[in-house]
């Protein structure tokens, strides 16, 4: 059992991941009935690193913070405007797409018991009130608005502590740290429990009435993620970007592929910058943040669902309406995570944009309901990978500056 153990171990997290895939979809084509206990894995492994992320974060930025030396330089102002062009641009390219392959909708019921937000200035509203949460209740909740608050507060307070309670902060942090690098290490297992589940329990029937509209959505995000993001990492990196977006793709992309959740994926992509030799004080604000407000994936759900809501409607769009669309989806994907149902119940908004009514918006997103088996998936797959990315990306255009070698191949 050792040897076994030791040759497990020597196979990187990647392969592991693979395995755990191929055997959970054997798994679920063979013997659904007898694997059923096999689902646990799944729920565990994403319940767990649920739990450890807020705390995680909260430490993290407190160290971070509360050690931060005066004229220290970060990238934190290139990573924001990485962040936020990133999600206008997908958003864009959704809008595009929509012209080019204009999509047709049969409407679904089933999201009649959802509540969409009533305008921008109510997701914004509620952004902010994130921002003064209750700081147990932000954590408690996973409130990462709230958390980054909280954390840089105290952090700030921390600046002139002793240096005796900053390296208790620290520890605290590495502690932490480790526990999700454990954590981590099972995610073979977690990946095999959520393509069990994933496989018995939706099956992938219900979504071939909805082929052309899939075809359009995941078309869209793959080339925001193969085209839109290279071209803005080479901005930055002035050499090929492929290898730094494969990398990214893979090690962050496929794990928050199954687990559908930014949040979940946070330890993932502070192990992948750790890996890239990134600096901690930085990547330890911009991973959760971009958790945040980062939603490539989200823009393009919104654009291209609410475009296919209009088409079918018969409404023409002009060139200033459809700018101002990718720009309502951007501002509306920044505040998704603030928003219970996520950048579904954000269609609404964007549909008022075109005079749709609520009722019909509401049947839309019931298609995104049905679709959500994927489109999730490769939603939430682009947003998070995109975080370590653009965190990559904004730090290795200074290395550049500063003639340091990029290592984009140093974790393997």
């Amino acid at each position: 059992m050792r040897s076994i153990l030791h040759r497990w171990n020597q196979v990187s997290l990647v392969k592991q991941i693979i395995i755990g895939l191929i055997v959970g979809i054997i798994l679920a084509v063979t013997i659904p009935d007898a694997a059923k206990p096999a689902a646990i894995l799944g729920t565990l492994f994403v319940g767990a690193l649920k739990a450890i992320a807020p705390v995680l974060v909260l430490f993290l930025v407190m160290s971070a913070i509360a050690q931060h030396k005066s004229g220290q330089k970060t990238n934190m102002k290139a990573i924001i405007g990485l962040y936020l062009s990133g999600t206008f641009l997908a958003g864009l390219t959704a809008v595009i797409a929509s012209f080019l392959f204009p999509v047709s909708l049969t409407l679904a019921e089933g999201a009649d018991d959802l509540t969409p937000p009533g305008g921008v200035t109510e997701v914004l509203k509620t952004l902010l009130l994130n921002v003064v949460d209750n700081p147990v209740n932000a954590i408690v909740n996973a409130n990462y608005i709230g958390i980054l608050a909280w954390a840089i507060l105290v952090g700030l307070a921390l600046r002139n502590a002793a240096d005796t309670t900053k390296t208790l902060v620290s520890n605290v942090s590495d502690a932490v740290s480790k526990i999700v690098g454990w954590v981590i290490k099972l995610a073979p297992f977690g990946i095999l429990g959520l393509v069990f589940e994933s496989i018995t329990a939706n099956g992938l029937g219900s979504l071939l009435d909805y082929g052309k509209l899939l075809a359009v959505l995941l078309g869209c995000m793959a080339f925001v993620a193969l085209v839109v993001n290279p071209i803005m990492v080479y901005a930055m990196i002035r050499q090929n970007p492929y290898p730094l977006v494969f990398k990214c793709l893979r090690e962050s992309g496929i794990t928050a592929f199954f687990t559908r959740s930014s949040a979940a994926n946070i330890p993932v992509n502070m192990k992948l910058c750790e890996d890239l030799g990134l600096d901690k004080d930085n990547y330890s604000v911009s991973i959760p943040l971009g958790a945040t407000i980062n939603m490539a994936g989200a823009a393009v759900t919104i654009s291209v669902l609410t475009l296919a809501a209009v088409h079918t409607l018969g409404i023409e769009v002009d060139i200033p309406t459809a700018i101002i669309l990718s720009v309502l989806s951007a501002v509306s994907a920044c505040g998704a995570s603030g928003v219970a149902g996520g950048s579904l119940l954000l269609i609404p908004l964007a549909c008022s944009l075109f005079g749709i009514s609520n009722e019909v918006a509401m049947q839309v997103v019931g298609v995104g309901f049905i679709i959500g088996v994927l489109q999730d998936s490769f939603e939430t797959a682009l947003n998070s990978s995109t975080d370590a990315l653009f965190t990559a990306s904004a730090e290795f255009k200074e290395w550049r500056k500063e003639g340091k070698k990029i290592d984009i191949h140093r974790a393997g």
